[in-house]
């Protein structure tokens, strides 16, 4: 027996009369922009040894100067608030003249300075009015860059004859590389944007004072520096729509929102999985070394591992298909290792591909011989080592100009290539072979078993929707968003540790004049299991990038192994999948090419043996995340997404 709750949200399917609505936007909370000013610059003190090389005749005291500011600013403003914060990080510059002095000998001298700092200057900012004026304060925090001066000494006027010295540009010792001070200052936000704009610009003058707090240049002298800032910031944000509202007639589409929840009694389905075992790993870029993300043995824990074993020895929290798949990926080194141990006469070659050169390819397929024969006591003449700069099969197609790192990325490996077909999957061979897969069972429940939520229509009333879903003890669980009509949900991941639940369910809608339409439902979700104990199989083929016809190479697999396990009124379930790199419509037509081709493959089979009423069900996922089982930011992540899923299952 099904549960099917039918709310049909009656006030959209009718047209009435109402408000036309005109776009306004609210004023942003985040700006972005950059500032730029004039540092006025105040010096008191003396300086007199300049450097361990240069101490003049007499103290220089007090001078002023004008210098550049200029750096880029992030502003946040809390709605409906006088608060927000601020923080401008960039190029300070503190340069001065300092007053000119009179030496022993009657002669004048003069000394200018050019100090610059990195400086990160973030502030709380008030604005106390319904103008745009503000105030602000907070600590600085700056990085000396430069340190230079220049010290010039005239001649006594009295002897006419006297030369002056060339002067000397030097760089000020005893300088401290890091100062903090403080700062506060004023300015006033003058919109340059009409708020039926959703990018608003602000023109904002500002002024600040930096007083000598904390502002002394040099550890080993009393000088010290105050400084008055003037200069003005430009600024932008993204604004919140708003709806000034006008009577119009306007149509609102039909929106019908179900959901279907399985009762039957708490348990799960064994899957009996084939899981393809990847022949390459993956080098990190700057590396030859095999990365710490493989698992990698010890010589004395090599007589305990057992590739049959693999899963006993993995963590509980298996029950995603991601973390199953990756933890035997990550293996992948060690079932090679016990699978040559026990085939004695089987070879394999390394082929390291390396941007850098052979050199550094040879050096990582090197890193994994040396682990194979020092781990696993695989005799050394058994593995041969190769250098390239491309993998013979590349990810890098000509011709590509999106996501280049991404695909250079799955270019720096090491491939195990063999022609032994104990270590291959069956009926492979070449450079791209995959391994033999690994074989292990899971409990997990059917796609049949999973709550689904319908929203009718929902393709053309909405941009997207969401489901926020509040058990019996207030905890929220939200979904989404949503793009297409049906979304299902696996009734263990609603329920996490309990067998059952009643649930408060809001569907929540947004249209695309930004408007959200909210429905409120309840459900009983009970944990699935079938009456009687039931096995399926799963097989998965893998393809290289950007490639749909891949499968050919798979063929004979799929008829001769594959298909002899389909028996008549059964179904095959055919998902094809895709990484993230490219355009997403591409991606989808891409998925679904591939799942057509294994479902040709296997039609072809059925019928040559003669084996009737099969159903199948073919969709293309494309890139969809929410899909996907793997994660793309790893390459061999990607290589797992780029997949066609075969499940087996009685009709």
């Amino acid at each position: 027996m099904k549960n099917i709750l039918l709310l049909i949200i009656v006030a959209l399917g009718f047209q009435m009369h109402t408000t036309a609505q005109e776009v306004e936007y609210e004023k942003p909370n985040w700006y972005f922009g950059v500032a730029a000013g004039a540092n006025f610059n105040f010096y008191r003190g003396t300086t007199q040894n300049l450097n361990a090389g240069l101490t003049v005749p007499a103290a220089f005291k007090d001078g002023n100067g004008v210098g550049l500011f200029a750096a880029p600013l992030i502003e946040y403003h809390f709605t409906n608030s006088v608060w927000g914060i601020m923080l401008q990080s960039g190029y300070d510059n503190r340069q001065g003249e300092w007053d000119q002095v009179i030496s022993p000998c009657n002669c004048p001298m003069d000394l200018t300075t050019d100090l610059s700092y990195i400086t990160v200057e973030p502030s709380v900012r008030i604005a106390p009015f319904k103008n745009g004026f503000y105030v602000y304060g907070g600590p600085r925090l700056a990085f000396n860059i430069d340190k230079s001066f220049t010290y010039e000494k005239g001649t006594n006027p009295d002897l006419a004859n006297q030369v002056a010295s060339p002067a000397i540009n030097g760089d000020f010792s005893d300088v401290e590389n890091t100062i903090i001070s403080m700062q506060v200052g004023a300015g006033f936000d003058i919109p340059l944007s009409s708020n039926t704009q959703k990018t608003q610009f602000i023109l904002s003058p500002f002024v600040a004072f930096q007083p000598y707090f904390g502002q002394n240049p040099r550890s080993s002298e009393n000088w010290n520096n105050t400084t008055v800032r003037a200069g003005a910031a430009l600024k932008f944000g993204m604004g919140r729509k708003t709806i000034v509202e006008e009577d119009v007639e306007i149509v609102r589409p039909i929106v019908g929102f179900t959901i279907e929840s399985p009762r039957n009694l708490p348990s799960d389905r064994v899957v009996s999985e084939t899981f393809p075992l990847s022949n390459y790993i993956y080098i990190d870029e700057g590396s030859t070394k095999i990365p710490s993300r493989y698992t990698l043995l010890k010589k004395n824990e090599v007589k305990d591992f057992k590739e049959e074993q693999l899963l006993l020895k993995t963590p509980a929290d298996l029950s995603g298909r991601d973390k199953r798949g990756m933890t035997v990926y990550y293996n992948v080194l060690n079932i090679l290792g016990d699978r040559m141990g026990k085939n004695p006469n089987a070879s394999i070659t390394l082929v390291g591909s390396s941007e850098k050169g052979n050199d550094d390819a040879r050096e990582m397929a090197q890193s994994v011989k040396t682990y194979l024969v020092e781990v696993f006591s695989i005799n050394a003449s058994r593995i041969a080592v190769e250098g390239r700069n491309k993998p013979k099969v590349t990810s890098d197609k000509e011709g590509r100009t999106l996501d280049l790192d991404l695909l250079s990325d799955e270019d720096r490996r090491v491939s195990v290539e063999s022609n032994s077909p104990v270590l291959l999957m069956e009926f492979q061979s070449g450079p791209s072979a995959p391994l033999k897969p690994v074989q292990f069972k899971v409990q997990e429940a059917p796609k049949e078993s999973y709550v689904t939520f319908s929203a009718d229509g929902a393709d053309e009333a909405f941009t997207s929707w969401k489901l926020e879903l509040t058990d019996e003890n207030g905890m929220v669980k939200n979904y989404g968003p949503f793009t297409e009509d049906k979304a299902s949900i696996p009734g263990k991941t609603i329920l996490d540790n309990q067998t059952k639940g009643n649930f408060r369910v809001k569907m929540i809608g947004t249209t695309e004049d930004g408007e959200q339409i909210v429905q409120n439902s309840n459900t009983n979700v009970v944990l699935w299991s079938p009456a009687q104990p039931e096995e399926a199989m799963r097989f998965s083929v893998l393809y290289e990038f950007d490639d749909a016809t891949a499968v050919t190479m798979y063929e004979k697999y799929l008829t001769d192994i594959v298909a002899p396990k389909i028996t008549k009124n059964s179904k095959v379930i055919i998902h094809g999948h895709t990484d993230v790199i490219g355009d997403a419509e591409n991606n989808k037509r891409l998925s679904l090419a591939r799942a057509n081709n294994v479902k040709t493959i296997l039609e072809k089979a059925l019928t040559n043996s003669n084996t009737t009423n099969v159903k199948f069900e073919v969709q293309g996922f494309g890139e969809d995340t929410s899909k996907a089982h793997f994660g793309n930011k790893l390459p061999e992540q990607r290589t797992y997404n780029r997949t066609v899923i075969i499940d087996l299952a009685k009709s």
